[in-house]
């Protein structure tokens, strides 16, 4: 398969990690360098693992999960999306207590689950066009490693634009995206 051609489908894939990316880290101070890390690697992994796992179940399982994929994605941002929103009126509670911090636990599982499930079916066609996947898989979870990293660095400089409706922007932001994967399907 052309390196340039998976080049493309690995950015396409990465958009969604981009945008959420962006979107946690709207707060003007950012998030740390292990959190960018831990982000970055996890948003990475998954998206390596889902076209392997999809390719692995190949053409049988594709009717299975079609119909509703869509659904589970836009689903997961838009808990995650709305949570943030919801925490963005309770800011003075929030800075009594310890933040719960979206880069580590289940949190970051549904993230990178809800980023990578387009991933799973980009797997699919490969193994319906007989494409062997490890090398597409890796530039793809390389690839996405590098753009929610980035991302990552974005956040803060729009946190500093939005202000104290940085949280809010964020989990609208996570909205959008559901919105968009449920219009696209």
């Amino acid at each position: 398969m052309n390196f340039f051609f998976v080049l493309g489908v690995a950015l396409a894939l990465s958009m969604d990690a981009f945008a959420v990316s962006i979107g946690l880290s709207l707060a003007p101070c950012g998030l740390t360098r292990s959190q960018t890390f831990r982000l970055a690697f996890h948003f990475g992994l998954f998206q390596f693992v889902m076209p392997v796992l999809g390719w692995a179940a190949g053409r049988s399982i594709i009717r299975l999960i079609e119909s509703y994929d869509h659904w589970v994605a836009a689903g997961l941002l838009v808990f995650v999306g709305g949570k943030m929103i919801i925490e963005s009126f309770h800011k003075e509670e929030r800075l009594e207590r310890k933040t719960r911090d979206a880069t580590k636990g289940f949190s970051l599982l549904v993230l990178s689950l809800a980023t990578s499930l387009d991933a799973l079916a980009v797997g699919l066609s490969f193994a319906a066009l007989r494409v062997p996947i490890v090398f597409p898989a890796a530039i793809i979870g390389v690839v996405c490693f590098t753009i929610t990293a980035i991302g990552t660095k974005v956040g803060p400089v729009l946190g500093k634009l939005a202000g104290k409706w940085a949280e809010m922007a964020g989990g609208a932001v996570l909205i959008l995206i559901a919105v968009k994967i449920l219009l696209d399907h």
